[in-house]
């Protein structure tokens, strides 16, 4: 192992670390009595989602080896899992909520339509904003570029899971904990996949399963951090929530248009990409159908 990689294991590491003493600081802080059992709900279905993003690398660890439509009709399950986990459990909640803060039909449609665009709209400057890759199109360039990939995955990565934890903690905060139940299991299905996806992608640009393990890993602990600061932002105002809800949606629907689904077709594998996504659309229903 050269310096270099070790360098990145040690840095990755630390991040990882770092992300882990903050969740247990909030996990100590909600058990004081005076702390919303909210908080605490939102983060330990965070915390699945990050488990559920590490245990998706647990092939590369063992080194199988998947097939490139194999690879793509995961993307496409998962793009399923995330396209009915947004309509069902974010914005149909929304409009629901909206309509019960007083809100006529018309109002409620103008205030979560404004919501999804500020959600996919966020995202799209935070896509530009920062310096980052996607999952398989990688870089052009030379070799300096080449090595600071994983750094530029990071950041990619990140800017994926962010608004599925966000997600997460915006559900919680609503009024139908059943339905945030299952929110947050159809993301945590949907991040098995994806973890995998992730670890792939890494070793196949030549980066060793320790780094890409970590990134995965790292990734969902974004996830519970992010499902904390959902729960945090509605916390603030009651009349946030259908806004938060529908931004929320905003914000998936967008990383599964720009990121996931672009990905799964790019290798000419588009009908097992289809066949994926309808297959976890399906699944995603079933769930959200039987847990409410």
């Amino acid at each position: 192992m050269d310096d270099a990689l070790i360098s990145k294991s040690r840095t990755l590491g630390s991040l990882i670390a770092i992300i882990v003493l903050v969740l247990l600081g909030v996990e100590l802080y909600g058990r004081q009595p005076v702390v919303s059992q909210t908080l605490l709900s939102a983060l330990h279905w965070g915390l699945l989602a990050a488990l559920a993003t590490t245990l998706g690398t647990l092939p590369v660890v063992l080194s199988l080896n998947f097939s490139q439509r194999a690879h793509d009709a995961m993307l496409g399950f998962g793009a399923g899992v995330m396209l009915a986990a947004s309509s069902f459990s974010l914005i149909l909640p929304a409009l629901n909520s909206a309509e019960a803060q007083g809100a006529g039909p018309w109002e409620s449609g103008a205030i979560v339509s404004a919501g999804i665009l500020i959600g996919a709209l966020g995202l799209l400057w935070l896509d530009r904003a920062l310096p980052h890759e996607h999952f398989v199109k990688g870089l052009e360039g030379g070799r300096g570029r080449k090595l600071k990939r994983v750094w530029l995955f990071v950041f990619a990565i990140c800017l994926h899971n962010f608004p599925e934890g966000l997600a997460i903690g915006v559900g919680f905060a609503g009024d139908d904990p059943v339905a945030a139940r299952a929110l947050a299991m159809g993301i945590s299905i949907q991040d098995i996949p994806e973890g995998l996806v992730i670890a792939l992608a890494l070793t196949g640009v030549g980066y060793g399963r320790t780094v890409a393990v970590g990134v995965a890993t790292l990734s969902g602990l974004i996830e519970p951090l992010a499902a904390v600061i959902g729960v945090v932002i509605i916390g603030l105002s009651a009349t946030l929530l259908p806004w938060g809800l529908a931004a929320a949606g905003g914000a998936m629907l967008f990383v599964i248009s720009h990121e996931i689904i672009p990905e799964s077709h790019r290798q000419g594998h588009e009908s097992h990409a289809t066949i994926g996504l309808m297959l976890g659309f399906v699944l995603m229903l079933l769930l959200d159908t039987a847990l409410v």
